[in-house]
């Protein structure tokens, strides 16, 4: 039984993004810009932070675990349409 309510993306963004700016590790400009569904995990995707040569940066870990936090805890309860 699946009690995911259905969403669209840019629904989703809307609610991942404020959540992302209520989070105690929020760092300013960090946002999601896309999410995708894969096998029934949302993944979101926006700027990592990377240095000049594309490399991460202390940020990146950051913008990181905000995405993964944001697959665990919404993907439990949306599906996108």
């Amino acid at each position: 039984m699946n009690d995911k309510k259905t969403i669209s993306s840019s629904d989703l963004l809307l609610i991942a993004n404020q959540l992302i700016q209520d989070h105690e590790h929020y760092i300013e400009g960090m946002h999601a810009e896309s999410v995708e569904e894969k096998e029934g995990v949302l993944v979101f995707k926006g700027n990592y932070f990377l240095d000049e040569q594309g490399l991460p940066t202390t940020e990146t870990t950051a913008v990181f675990n905000m995405f993964k936090y944001l697959a665990h805890h919404l993907s439990k309860e949306f599906t996108i349409r």
